[in-house]
């Protein structure tokens, strides 16, 4: 996918880029090209790919929520956060990151860029709940664990009512299934789920949970646990 490839894309669902907008699209991809060759950020480095893989998938699964306030968790370069909050500038973003040294580089994407109400949090998402529980109408990951970890570290930073979105890959589906115990405890419904496949034949499952009462105060439990003993079982019937 070219720039300007890109740019129609956006076009199509509804979401007009300015030349301020294209800029820190191409200011974060020298960035993240620059970064790379000193630390270990992505394995998509060229232009086209970034386009695609980073930027248009990122934005994808956002563009019918038009998020106000939003948890990326588990950012690491940035994504999907960080296109999300140039589509939609009046965004609060907050961009959760455990490794420091990541989170010096969304800083400086950050400054670089010029993004107003972006907040870096360098933590982990189980520590972090315990000052933003139930804070965010939107919260997000990508590639950071199997769906039932996801969800445990996820929904109880999510208001009630409020969606989170998992991106996930060819196992998508296969993770749903033995998640379907977390979905029940953690209170969360699944209202739709999107396929698509791009350049590659690589698929991507977004799957959209709406929030439907607030999260037990015993979730998220210490990460050990949470890896130890996930909430799934392949044979769980509600």
């Amino acid at each position: 996918m070219t720039k300007t490839q890109f740019i129609q894309a956006l076009s199509e669902l509804g979401i007009q880029l300015n030349e301020q907008q294209i800029l820190q699209f191409e200011q974060y991809m020298k960035l993240l090209q620059e970064w790379n060759e000193k630390m270990n950020l992505t394995a998509i480095t060229e232009e086209e790919e970034v386009w695609e893989k980073h930027f248009y998938d990122s934005i994808l699964p956002f563009a019918s929520l038009n998020p106000r306030s939003m948890c990326d968790v588990g950012s690491g370069a940035g994504f999907p956060g960080i296109p999300v909050k140039i589509a939609f500038p009046e965004c609060h973003m907050t961009l959760l990151e455990p490794l420091q040294k990541r989170c010096r580089f969304l800083n400086e994407v950050k400054e670089t860029l010029g993004l107003k109400d972006v907040q870096i949090v360098n933590a982990r998402a189980e520590d972090y709940v315990k000052e933003a529980r139930e804070k965010f109408e939107v919260v997000s990951a990508r590639a950071v664990a199997r769906l039932s970890i996801l969800l445990e570290l996820c929904v109880p930073l999510l208001k009630p009512d409020g969606i989170m979105v998992a991106l996930k890959g060819k196992n998508g589906e296969e993770e749903l299934k033995n998640a379907q115990k977390a979905v029940h405890e953690l209170g969360i419904r699944l209202i739709r789920e999107e396929k698509t496949i791009i350049e590659d034949d690589s698929t991507r499952i977004n799957f959209y949970f709406k929030k439907m009462r607030p999260t037990p105060k015993k979730y998220p439990r210490a990460y050990g646990q949470i890896k130890k003993k996930p909430l799934e079982d392949a044979a769980w019937e509600k």
